[in-house]
């Protein structure tokens, strides 16, 4: 679900252009200046029998949490992406359809759900899976000891669910097997997104016959997650170096056919290097590649650069608050400095996203207006107007939220008249990673906000998440993003019962706004765009998170491989189609 900043560009260079910008506004950059292909598929190409697809991890070492109930980090995520998956398939509007392993029924008026797997397919082990394998990953999100950030509006809205939750029931009475295939599942509520991918239908598979006899407080250290994970994907794990490598070979229980290739070795490797160890030839395929190096690599001729929009919103995030563990809510706190949303709105309109997506990415990202993503039609507010570039409004709106300098130190006071500072969390990693942090305390000092890096310094992947995760004191803006995955149902990120709601923002008002997505009404069109436009408009204005970017993700493949896409829609989306067409990969 999160994602770090991949950075570069000259260090020099980024810092004189971003430093202008700090002082005269930009001409409007063009938004989506790079158009870039999302499929390699030549038909006329020869493929060899088999071979091993060499993949590069780029940015920071994974957590290791391989396992898609527990994991948080994208990382991660792109780990378990070759040995496991999802339980739907989706169409081009993230409607789930037909496409994946289950078949979903959804009945309206009985606020319930049939999901349906098919007879006769295998765990990469071998065994059977059944809809126990499905029924399993709901007792381990609802337990009291589940340690992870699942358990949330989408999980409680299961009939029976917080009684499970809450040790008064043993088992949970929304959950009906019906058969070995079958399982028919009761909702408080039936929202919208009941229909959507990664919406209020749970679409988690786990093998119950491995992980049943690991107390759940533990599954997060155990080796069946760390090391030895078993999963239904086109490959299964060989071998873990933890942080570091994986090798994977091919499964041959894969229900949708044993892959083309016989072997995936995937290796951390910096976001420096990246761009040499594909020219050399040392590497197929590099996942998160690096946006901002996209000069030094986009005339490659020995591997191609695909790119797409993603479902992901980068953002500045203010920390208002806490997480109450026993209350499992999040709780603010209005004595924060922060707590005042004429701070928060003019630290946005600081900021000229537009240039940092043009020089420090290269027309690869763009400025957001919105927390949702121009990806969903029906739900993105477009006339939005976001927080663009107007540091004599970012003035005046601290002026009038009783922000002044009354010492002449060139920073504001607090309206009792006290100087304060604030510590930026920002992820190290890339070579402008220190200039692009400098980008956002110059922007916030020219209009006369104190803001220092937490810890004095740019902290490593892991550690940033962990300690915004902890809601760290030392931290009290941090740079992050999100991926939306296929539903914009914000619930999932910023209710009070969210863990995800990092910035630890909530109102009574907010709460009314998140209601209107779970509730039956939302199946109507136009009350499901009413309800997001008004969220959209309710966030902007006390904005406990700003959109900053749009990003196009960049995935740079090698001339041998073939029959891949990273297009969502397309049916060479799945590793099991991939195939190479020469024994090792091309060189410049």
């Amino acid at each position: 679900m999160r994602k770090s900043f991949r950075k570069s560009v000259s260090l020099v260079a980024a810092t004189l252009s971003l430093g202008a910008a700090l002082l005269t506004p930009l001409a409007p950059v063009v938004e989506a200046q790079v158009k870039l292909e999302e499929t390699v598929d030549n038909a006329d190409a020869q493929a060899i029998e088999g071979g091993t697809l060499k993949v590069a991890l780029v940015g920071a070492a994974f957590e290791g949490l391989l396992n898609n109930m527990l994991y948080t980090a994208n990382p991660d995520g792109q780990v378990i992406d070759f040995f496991n998956e999802g339980l739907y398939g989706y169409d081009s509007d993230f409607v789930i359809n037909d496409t994946g392993f289950a078949k979903l029924e959804l009945d309206k008026e009985k606020k319930q759900v049939t999901i349906t797997i098919p007879e006769g397919h295998k765990w990469d082990d071998g065994e059977p899976i059944t809809i126990d394998d499905v029924i399993f990953p709901y007792y381990v999100i609802g337990h009291k000891d589940y340690t992870g950030v699942r358990y949330g509006e989408t999980f409680k809205n299961v009939v029976g669910m917080e009684e499970y939750h809450e040790g008064k029931a043993e088992t949970i009475s929304g959950l009906e097997r019906v058969d070995d295939y079958t399982l028919r599942v009761s909702y408080k509520n039936f929202p919208n997104s009941m229909a959507l991918a990664g919406g209020g239908v749970s679409q988690y598979i786990q093998p119950e016959h491995v992980l049943k006899d690991v107390p759940v407080k533990d599954l997060d250290s155990s080796e069946l997650v760390r090391k030895k994970p078993v999963g239904f994907g086109p490959f299964k794990v060989e071998s873990v170096t933890p942080g570091e490598a994986v090798t994977y070979v091919a499964n041959e229980h894969y229900w949708r056919g044993k892959p083309k290739i016989d072997k995936v070795v995937l290796e951390v490797v910096a976001a420096e290097t990246a761009p040499e160890e594909m020219k050399a030839g040392r590497y197929d395929v590099a996942l998160l590649f690096p946006p901002d190096t996209y000069d030094t690599y986009k005339d490659a001729t020995n591997f191609k650069v695909l790119g797409r929009l993603q479902n992901s919103v980068n953002y500045v995030g203010f920390k208002l608050g806490k997480w109450n563990e026993e209350k499992s809510e999040v709780e603010m706190d209005d004595t924060k400095v922060l707590a005042n949303k004429a701070l928060r709105q003019a630290m946005g309109y600081a900021v000229d996203n537009d240039a940092i997506g043009e020089k420090f990415y290269h027309g690869l990202r763009e400025g957001a207006n919105s927390l949702i993503t121009p990806n969903f039609t029906e739900a993105y507010d477009k006339e939005l107007e976001g927080y663009t570039y107007d540091p004599e409004k970012a003035k005046a709106l601290l002026a009038e939220g009783g922000f002044e300098d009354k010492d002449s130190d060139g920073f504001v006071e607090d309206p009792s008249g006290k100087p304060f500072t604030l510590k930026l969390a920002a992820m190290a990693g890339g070579e402008i990673a220190e200039p692009f942090a400098q980008y956002y305390l110059e922007s916030w000092k020219a209009i006369g906000v104190n803001v220092e890096l937490t810890d004095g310094r740019l902290l490593e992947f892991n550690a940033f998440y962990d300690r915004v995760e902890k809601d760290d004191p030392e931290i009290d803006i941090y740079l992050g993003a999100w991926s939306l995955g296929g539903d914009p149902d914000p619930n999932g990120l910023y209710s009070k019962s969210s863990k995800f709601n990092y910035s630890r923002f909530t109102s009574p008002e907010l709460d009314a706004l998140l209601e209107k997505f779970g509730s039956d009404e939302s199946f109507d069109l136009e009350f499901k765009k009413a309800a997001f436009k008004e969220w959209q408009a309710y966030m902007h204005e006390h904005s406990p998170v700003i959109p900053t970017l749009y990003r196009q993700s960049v995935t740079a493949v090698n001339n041998r491989v073939n029959k891949f896409s990273i297009d969502p829609n397309s049916s060479l989306k799945y590793w099991h189609t991939v195939e190479l067409t020469a024994d090792a990969p091309a060189t410049e």
